[in-house]
């Protein structure tokens, strides 16, 4: 019993909460020893399945730590005569004596197992210390502190294209005071960031640590196959005193010959089936401790990055992997960056530099290259110009689409482009009307001009408009000089009189 009672304390050591320690229990098939307060079996040692209950019960006793305690409850009779029993504080105790007797475990011992209990609570989770390692993608779950406020940071998901991707945000100040979170940081490039750094810190010490693993593993299955043979000696021997009390009874007395006979079937049941358990275990362990299971432990001590990144390993797995490593972690968000500073247990620190994935409008963002060519394109084409020249020189557009006539508009607004027409108007080009009215000439005359190619034009959009150079002394179409009525009128006269 005082076995089963130590590999309790050192499962819950090991795994860190009641819920994955009974699970531990229930996996591997083993019995809890109780002592019932009422009952056909009061006073007497049974042995059950350990309850989630029943865990609770015993790391919040402190009998295991060897500690006497009374006054840990108050009861009161109500004014309908019932009585109400309360747990009251530990400074409110009568007595609490400190080593009174021997116990399971060291009086600090139970404090930490009360510490963990209290920080594994869901009612506290996020308000300090870690908590444990959940089914979440979040590495550092429990383990992440705000660099701005000195609190530790909760975990919350968001879906990304059908993927569930862990934040670590700062709510210590929102939830009490109704204020902004201090920090929120994206979690996928941190979680990257500090598992590239644990395999290049674990690389040198694989190998050792493989081999604790195993030695871990064997000690395990060693402990639990001696508990669970305490168990087969327990069926045997309850089935020999009920043999021997069935063989002391008087032949007469038949129907307690029969009643003990039916007892000591039931024990030989008994001790088959915990015979047969007994050796499935034994088998079961058998194969997660030989040889081969040694050398593929060694195997993949030597290749630490494949242990980590292999599709087996669940995230659960890694927390706890991280959990043995790391004391916790701090992050800054600075302008374009995160600060990481991961603390390892033992004292030594590191610090990084992450750069934060880039956000949704982000990645649809023209490339510089394509807006550069653009740019310099605008000086000689029109836009439909422009993109035929870009879709066959390979461009695409932010969201990988070829690029019309639309897209371009979007993309000279986005980046403050100068539209062609901008440009060339700049260059002392004018409009049609202009050039007509700087000649003294009408708008068709122009229009006679430039298909006749008198006038030098550019083509300004995709409209067929076009803006024109201004004529000069040696170049460019001289236009008429219109003469007046007067001299229109003498050449008739002059004429009529010839």
């Amino acid at each position: 019993m005082r076995e089963t009672i130590q590999l309790f304390f050192a499962t819950f050591r090991r795994c860190g909460t009641a819920g994955a320690t009974v699970k531990v229990f229930q996996d591997q098939g083993l019995r809890f020893p109780t002592r019932p307060a009422d009952g056909p079996n009061k006073g007497e040692v049974v042995w059950h399945r350990l309850r989630y209950s029943r865990a609770l019960h015993i790391l919040d006793n402190v009998r295991y730590a060897g500690a006497f305690a009374f006054g840990r409850t108050r009861t009161r009779k109500t004014v309908d005569g019932h009585c109400r029993t309360r747990r009251v504080p530990r400074d409110e105790w009568a007595v609490l004596i400190q080593k009174a007797h021997d116990g399971y475990i060291s009086w600090d011992e139970f404090e930490e197992n009360r510490r963990r209990l209290r920080e594994n609570s869901q009612r506290l989770q996020g308000m300090g210390g870690t908590t444990p390692a959940r089914e979440g993608s979040a590495l550092l779950q429990g383990l992440v502190v705000c660099g701005v406020c000195g609190c530790h940071m909760t975990t919350a998901y968001h879906v990304r294209g059908g993927r569930r991707i862990p934040n670590y945000v700062c709510q210590r100040s929102e939830l009490p005071w109704a204020r902004n979170y201090c920090q929120r940081v994206t979690g996928a490039c941190i979680d990257e960031a500090i598992g590239e750094l644990l395999v290049q810190e674990m690389n040198p010490m694989a190998l050792q640590l493989a081999i604790d693993v195993q030695r871990e593993l064997q000690q395990r299955a060693e402990q639990a196959d001696r508990l669970r043979y305490r168990e087969v000696e327990r069926a045997r021997y309850e089935a020999d005193s009920a043999r021997r009390r069935y063989m002391r009874i008087d032949p007469d007395n038949r129907l307690v010959a029969d009643a003990l006979e039916a007892t000591w079937n039931d024990k030989l049941r008994a001790i088959k089936a915990a015979q047969e358990d007994y050796e499935r275990r034994r088998q079961h362990d058998g194969q997660v401790t030989d040889d081969a299971q040694r050398e593929r432990i060694l195997s993949l001590a030597t290749d630490f990055p494949r242990l980590w990144k292999v599709a087996t390993t669940s995230d659960r797995d890694r927390k706890r992997m991280i959990r043995l490593i790391v004391e916790d972690v701090t992050l800054v968000r600075q302008h374009a960056s995160i600060r990481v500073h991961v603390r390892f247990r033992g004292g030594k620190t590191e610090s990084l530099e992450v750069t934060p994935p880039p956000k949704s409008w982000q990645k649809r963002l023209t490339s510089p290259e394509a807006v550069a060519e653009v740019d310099r394109l605008l000086n000689e084409h029109t836009l439909d110009e422009i993109a035929e020249i870009l879709n066959r020189l390979g461009y695409r557009s932010g969201d990988g689409l070829l690029f019309t006539r639309q897209i371009l508009k979007n993309v000279c607004a986005a980046y403050r482009l100068k539209s062609r027409r901008k440009r060339l108007l700049t260059e002392g080009l004018v409009s049609r009307r202009q050039l007509a009215r700087s000649l003294g000439v009408g708008d068709q005359t122009i229009a006679r001009w430039q298909r006749a190619g008198r006038s030098r034009a550019k083509r300004c959009n995709d409209k067929n408009e076009y803006l024109f150079e201004l004529p000069t002394a040696d170049n460019g179409p001289k236009p008429r000089r219109r003469r007046s009525m007067a001299q229109s009128g003498s050449g008739q006269q002059s004429s009529t009189n010839r």
